[in-house]
């Protein structure tokens, strides 16, 4: 009888030796099984805002012989275009005036030496500044400049979001988020659970005008890519 019983029992824990057996197995195929689903997807978030930052350049230039004379009518030119700016709205510590160049056109050894004149005198005067509307404004109203008499062989304005190092952090918790619905979309899609992050990207970030017709607004863009581990 005694002999039966231990034969019973050895038989029991042979039986739960194989039922464990066969659990971690079943458990380890499952892991590996799951150990490759994975899913990487891109998340998107954009703004459109207006620029903060505005560099705007002015040059002007004289024409003449004398360069006596010329130096005099660069200088007039140059009071002439930062009363135009100060009157709309700008400030002294805002705008600089770069010394005159001078182009003696007899000294060159190519072209035309026929020319009426024989020096060019110019100047670019710059501003720098956050007052983006007022430059906006001055700039519809330069020609006033060419009613005084003054020669504007160029003009260029640059805009710049300056602040956009502020809205890092929240655009970048925005493309997290879209990236992670779009994750769980295709989760449910594949009849599975989303799981944890593997990896994600730092996140790329664009600035560019919104079109060609309105470079004082900015389109800020970033994009995030994450790759979440899948479950059964």
């Amino acid at each position: 009888m005694r002999m039966k019983e231990n034969r019973l029992m050895a038989a029991a824990l042979i039986a739960v030796g194989i039922f464990c057996l066969g659990w971690f197995i079943k458990a380890g195929i499952d892991n590996f099984a799951n150990k490759d689903r994975k899913v990487t997807v891109k998340g998107l978030a954009e703004r459109e805002v207006p620029a903060d930052k505005v560099t705007w350049s002015i040059s002007t230039k004289v024409t003449g012989d004398n360069l006596p004379l010329l130096y005099e009518g660069i200088n007039l030119q140059t009071t002439k275009i930062k009363d135009f700016l100060k009157n709309n709205g700008l400030d002294e510590k805002e705008i600089t005036v770069n010394p005159p160049t001078i182009s003696d056109l007899e000294a060159r050894e190519w072209g035309d030496n026929n020319k009426n004149f024989r020096y060019i005198v110019s100047t670019t005067i710059t501003v720098a500044t956050n007052k983006v509307e007022q430059v906006n404004k001055a700039i519809f109203k330069q020609a006033e400049l060419l009613k005084q008499g003054v020669a504007i062989e160029n003009s260029n304005a640059q805009y710049e979001y300056a602040s956009f190092q502020q809205m890092k952090p929240e655009m970048m918790a925005e493309a997290i988020k879209n990236a992670q619905k779009t994750a769980e979309q295709f989760a449910e899609a594949s009849k599975s659970k989303l799981g944890k992050i593997q990896t994600a990207g730092q996140g790329q970030f664009e600035i560019d005008d919104r079109d060609q017709n309105t470079p004082y607004i900015k389109k800020l863009r970033v994009v995030t890519t994450i790759t979440y581990s899948l479950k059964q």
